[in-house]
């Protein structure tokens, strides 16, 4: 039998370097949270190679003191926290004594500090863990750090190492983090002695976000906040959310911060997933930076080794927060896609000699917008969707008689207080939104009669400017307002089949199908079982008329059956409005009469969240005079 032995203090740095340095960007993190802990207002960090040759971070805080040097390289020593209860009210970003000591057993170095009240430096080398001489030297007041060959006596983690520029856009990244979270900090970033950031301290967060990540972004994003209920509830938040026309392939560009520490969250990513729900396409992710205040005895920050993943008291509380702020925001924004805008084009100079330039623009527009004309015909029909529960504020039209497919219902009626797109009036207890809550301007407030072009696009004068909506988009927003509201109140119009009709189906089908008829009864599809793997269709959606029964439940089965597991009843339900108001929207190549025209106008003022479909695709394009004016050159 093996025998248990004591590991020596090398092995146990070690072991921890493998949980805390994974690699160079996990340098310039610890260092950087230590230098902020210290109470450092300039902090400047240089790499070499993206950190496989040096790391040195340089601050101004408060130093170390000479009789200190040894115990802040040693495992488990730290000026943060003094017993065990200090773990559930941590005020530091770090606290465990542990990264020191990890990265100077696996690399060469040298730690130079100074205090205020010393007339010189100490400064102290490490090589694998083994100290070296203190002795003095000349700095001002602070603390520096350089790492050398990291992972020089563990081969095996510098073989993990990638590519100098793999290595060096992970250290930005980190570094990126803490200068979001530290506005009041001077920070710098050097790599092989060219700078790549200069950062001094600013007081409004957009512009370290215009330097961090560019003009155009910070002029996208909209104020977000919410202020704690009472003294009690503690729970607070501020930031900036990015319009929904710009997004991201993946949840990257989410930077959530507590309590000054960056943190990712799978509940609070999963928060800005619903908020933007119905506003993105399937697999875009929205960009967004949320900084949430709350009492540390709230939290538990030491339920990971590098601190990114926290314990909330009342996870739900926060989820709902972020949630409420962030549809209230958008409920009383406008967020129609003007063109010219962050994502138009630049402008070309109309000096002379660029004609080319300008030629070449134009033939790149004209092929990205028939790539995105053919693209969007074949959307697929499951998206991120907007959830209707009992969070999603109440939006109550007037009732509807029944609808044809690609067919308007121009009887239709707005809501007697004749509130326009996304401003009906919010319930007291709908996301805590204060009563000065300005709802956007009406979307259907027009100057000119429509027209149809091309049999897909409705070309409309506002105030603005023109806007190009897509007749299919608009009209699809429209009935899924109008079945949801049918659906929440229990009065879908439904058709009863004077002979039902039977639907052969393979034997996971038939049972999927029995199983959900509660489900598909909010519908207004009833099915019953016709023995074997055959069910009846006895009744369905008024509106769906000029659909086959059959081919419509093989639809919804199959969204049922999708995904290999049991979804969330409200995400299905609103899976499957989608799918229906989809289905019996007018399409695109279908020509209107002007009256229809009129009608889906006038509609779209008093549906909610009009400005993109529920898949998320846009309904309408908005070209502002001053947009036009420039591109024909007239500015």
């Amino acid at each position: 039998m093996p025998r248990i032995k004591q590991l020596t203090a090398s092995v146990v740095n070690k072991i921890a370097a493998g949980e805390v340095v994974e690699r160079p960007a996990s340098v310039v993190k610890e260092l950087m949270e230590n230098s902020i802990d210290a109470g450092a207002t300039r902090i400047d960090v240089a790499v070499a190679q993206g950190g496989a040759e040096s790391i040195r971070i340089a601050d101004n805080g408060c130093g170390i003191a000479p009789d200190q040097f040894t115990l802040a390289l040693s495992s488990h020593a730290t000026s943060k926290i003094e017993n065990a209860d200090d773990l559930f009210r941590v005020g530091t970003l770090g606290f465990r004594g542990e990264a020191l000591a990890s990265i100077a057993e696996i690399s060469q170095l040298c730690l130079s500090s100074r205090e205020a009240s010393e007339n010189a430096g100490m400064e102290l080398e490490v090589l694998g863990g083994k100290h070296g001489v203190l002795s003095p030297c000349g700095m001002p007041t602070g603390t520096t750090i350089e790492v050398r060959n990291l992972f020089f006596n563990t081969p095996v983690r510098r073989k993990f190492m990638r590519t100098t520029q793999t290595e060096m856009a992970r250290c930005s990244e980190a570094f990126t983090r803490i200068a979001l979270a530290k506005l009041n900090v001077h920070f710098t970033l050097r790599h092989n002695g060219r700078t790549i950031y200069d950062l001094p301290p600013v007081s409004n967060w957009a512009d370290r976000i215009s330097t961090l990540f560019g003009a155009d972004l910070a002029s996208a994003l909209l104020p977000v906040a919410a202020a704690a209920v009472d003294e009690q509830d503690g729970v607070s938040l501020y930031g900036l959310a990015a319009n929904p026309t710009i997004h991201r392939s993946h949840n990257r560009m989410q930077y959530l911060f507590l309590n000054g520490r960056h943190i990712r969250d799978r509940a609070l990513h999963h928060a800005l997933g619903e908020a933007y729900r119905g506003f993105l396409l399937h697999g875009r992710f929205p960009v967004a930076f949320i900084h949430i205040s709350m009492p540390p005895e709230a939290i538990d920050v030491n339920v990971h080794p590098t601190k990114m993943e926290v314990r909330f008291r009342d996870s739900g509380r926060v989820y709902s927060r972020l949630l409420g702020a962030l549809r209230k925001k958008f409920l009383a924004s406008d967020l129609t896609p003007r063109v010219g805008g962050v994502e138009g084009e630049t402008p070309a100079s109309e000096t002379e000699g660029l004609h080319d330039q300008q030629a070449t623009a134009e033939h790149r527009r004209e092929l990205v917008d028939w790539a995105r004309g053919q693209l969007a015909e074949k959307q697929p029909e499951e998206s991120r969707q907007l959830r209707f529960d009992e969070t999603t504020p109440s939006f109550s039209p007037a009732p509807t008689t029944g609808l044809v497919v690609t067919r308007l219902d121009r009887n239709w009626s707005a809501p007697p207080s004749g509130r326009a797109q996304g401003s009906p009036p919010l319930p007291e207890h709908s996301f805590d939104a204060p009563p000065d809550a300005q709802p956007p301007p009406p979307a259907a407030r027009t100057e000119g009669a429509a027209m149809q072009v091309l049999n897909r696009y409705l070309v409309v004068e506002n105030e603005e400017g023109v806007v190009v909506i897509d007749q299919h988009a608009l009209h699809e927003r429209i009935l899924y307002e109008q079945i949801r509201q049918q659906v929440l109140n229990g009065k879908v119009e439904t058709q009863r089949l004077l002979v039902p009709e039977p639907v052969h189906m393979t034997p996971e089908e038939a049972s999927i199908a029995l199983e959900s008829r509660e489900l598909l009864a909010e519908l207004g599809i009833e099915v019953e079982p016709f023995g074997g793997d055959t069910v009846v269709v006895s009744s369905y959606p008024a509106m769906l008329a000029n659909i086959n029964p059959a081919e419509l439940l093989r639809q919804l089965v199959d969204q049922l059956l999708e995904g290999g597991k049991k979804p969330d009843r409200r995400d299905l339900l609103d899976e499957l409005l989608h799918m229906i108001s989809c289905k019996a929207a007018i399409k695109a190549g279908d020509r209107l009469t002007p009256e229809e025209v009129h009608a889906l106008i006038e509609q779209r003022g008093y549906v909610q969240d009009s400005h993109h479909c529920p898949h998320g695709r846009p309904t309408s394009l908005v070209f502002t005079r001053e947009e036009l004016d420039r591109r024909f050159q007239r500015t």
